[in-house]
């Protein structure tokens, strides 16, 4: 039963270096974390669609502004009229007859500015601003997830690398097992029975190594689909423990404040009370001035012209519409009720992120405590099984499943280091402090305020600033 040293020594050295291989920095033409987040934060197309969405929604911001503009319009109009005329002799003839063809056609310009509606456009706008607030804070919690998504991921592969090459070498450790019980057989040290012993075991091994392998591919799907490429000589991934609050205390605190998700609430409500002022403008008079010029030829005989001008203004008080307007207000306050509730609610939500991600994090840093011990008394275990079974204290069944147990501490111990880096950066995201600028990726800063600023004043123009 025994191993040869090299042996060992192989097995050991590779599970290790597998095992703790997260603690320490890669090679310089690694793949490392920081490159991957980066590749994640310019091209998942997740992302992208929320900053496009944030992009179409600082249009809503011109559309109120241009409450404040005038409105201007054209018109142009021509045809075409005959008039026969018979006009009786006095004397009782035929009379005379006569036809006029004219071509009556006239341009005009109208202008209509509004002096006051009431507050409207003032709350149209304001409201338009926070929803832009508010889609930037939800653009902000979209990069957390897509983040913290791209660190899952990566960590799944390399811990599903470590877990497949646990297994594949102990395949190879178990089939040599099998092969020094059957020598061991023809030299009549043990039983048939050890021999399927240590068969029943390969057998388990490979279905592990098996579905190892499909754990893997698994993981390297979701790698493509959340960073956007291939998984190719990935680095060890670090913590962000120096990033994170000192205590539970203060990252709640800190969450219930600056989180994206409760500033998105926030917004909203600030949105909601705002559309209320819009529906009850339409209670308040309002105030408007109206230009228009006119030229007209042709309208009365061949040759003929009028040009006018008018400047009038329009005071118009409404008395009653309908109840329309009332019950519009009063679902307005309603809805703002809600979103109110709403912030309350995400609150909520956000601690219990907090507490359980902090959680999960102490957990993590516990089990790596824990799975490092289990593993050198596994080792140590297995050493002396394997004395004990050269001198017949020991059984064929004794040493599998010491190897057994040192294989499931190493693969414990791998687990553990991948949850302790996911939970570092969960902790992270449910403060709301995930982000590229945060984790200082070297990759060019969205900044959503940009395009906000290019269209908020822009009074005309079908193109976007990108050029479409």
């Amino acid at each position: 039963m025994e191993l040869t040293t090299r042996d060992r020594a192989r097995l050991g050295r590779s599970t290790l270096v597998l095992a703790f291989t997260f603690a320490f920095s890669g090679s310089s033409s690694s793949q490392t974390l920081d490159a991957a987040l980066a590749r994640a934060y310019v091209s998942n197309p997740i992302l992208n669609a929320e900053r496009a969405s944030v992009r179409a929604v600082d249009e809503d911001v011109p559309q109120a502004m241009s409450g404040y503009r005038p409105k201007i319009t054209a018109s142009a109009d021509i045809g075409a009229s005959i008039t026969g005329e018979r006009v009786p002799s006095l004397a009782g003839g035929p009379g005379t007859r006569s036809t006029d063809r004219l071509a009556p056609r006239g341009v005009g310009l109208q202008v209509d500015q509004m002096l006051f509606d009431g507050g409207r456009t003032r709350s149209a706008v304001g409201a338009a601003e926070s929803q832009v607030l508010g889609a930037r804070a939800r653009l902000d919690n979209t990069e957390q997830n897509v983040l913290l998504d791209a660190v899952t991921s990566y960590m799944n592969v390399l811990r599903d690398t470590a877990i497949l090459e646990l297994n594949r070498n102990n395949v190879e450790v178990l089939s040599q097992q099998v092969d020094q019980t059957k020598s061991r057989y023809s030299a009549g040290e043990v039983t048939r029975t050890d021999i399927a012993q240590s068969e029943a075991r390969k057998s388990a091994a490979s279905s592990q190594e098996i579905l190892a392998e499909a754990n893997l591919k698994s993981s390297v799907a979701k790698y493509r689909q959340n960073i956007g490429a291939e998984p190719s000589r990935l680095a060890p991934g670090r913590t962000i423990e120096n990033m994170l609050p000192k205590n539970l205390t203060s990252a709640v605190s800190a969450a219930l404040v600056q989180h994206p998700a409760v500033l998105a609430a926030m917004h909203g409500v600030d949105a909601a009370e705002l559309n209320v002022k819009v529906s009850q403008s339409d209670l308040a008079p309002s105030v408007n001035i109206r230009g228009i010029v006119q030229n007209r030829n042709d309208t009365q005989y061949f040759g003929d012209r009028q040009l006018s001008a008018s400047l009038v203004g329009s005071l118009t008080i409404p008395i009653y519409e309908g109840g329309a307007v009332y019950a519009r207000t009063r679902q307005a306050k309603e809805t703002a009720g809600q979103r109110r509730i709403e912030v309350d609610a995400q609150r909520d939500t956000i601690r219990a992120a907090v507490i359980s991600s902090w959680g999960g994090y102490e957990a993590a840093k516990a089990q790596i405590a824990a799975a490092q011990s289990q593993v050198r008394a596994a080792e140590t275990a297995l050493a002396g099984v394997r004395e004990e079974a050269k001198v017949g204290q020991r059984t064929t069944l004794d040493v599998l499943n010491a190897q057994q147990e040192l294989v499931i501490a190493r693969s414990s111990l791998v687990t553990a280091q991948r949850d302790r880096v996911v939970s570092s950066y969960a902790v992270l995201s449910s403060i709301g402090k995930l982000s590229a600028k945060t984790l200082a990726l070297k990759a060019e800063i969205y900044d959503a305020r940009k395009h906000h600023q290019q269209v908020r004043d822009k009074p005309w123009g079908l193109q976007i600033p990108g050029g479409q």
